[in-house]
């Protein structure tokens, strides 16, 4: 995939599509995880509080680091998350604009689906994140 230009933070910088260049399919893929959609969930439920994003330590993930850092390129690449520098910590945002810019409201309606199923499942809906849901 084509990635548009680094989001420049300082000497680090990660690679991000340009709207233009999301695709349905990879978007659909990243969101199929389950621990993926818990932290999209997450995001999701702290945006407004948090605007500057999540930092990657903020999540609860009962998975190793590595497996962590696989999830969350997945997202960023797949352009669901938007992911900077901010000091030694690496924020993480949805790209909603840009999500419903392209597909509207799927987010939405896929974030509503996930809260009715955990509902249904009770706590996270299975896979996820400790605390969502």
């Amino acid at each position: 995939m084509t990635t548009a230009a680094p989001q420049a933070t300082g000497s680090r910088t990660l690679a991000h599509p340009a709207r233009e260049e999301i695709r349905l399919e990879a978007v659909l893929h990243a969101l199929s995880d389950p621990m993926r959609l818990s932290i999209v969930r997450e995001m999701g439920a702290n945006a407004q509080s948090e605007p500057d994003g999540l930092a990657c330590s903020h999540f609860d993930l009962p998975v190793t680091k590595s497996t962590s850092t696989h999830h969350f390129r997945v997202l960023r690449e797949s352009g669901v998350i938007e992911q900077v520098y901010r000091g030694t910590a690496k924020l993480n945002g949805l790209r909603r604009a840009d999500l419903d810019a392209l597909f509207p409201g799927l987010l939405d309606s896929v974030l509503d689906a996930a809260a009715r199923q955990a509902d249904r499942l009770g706590g996270d809906g299975g896979g996820g994140v400790g605390g969502v849901g």
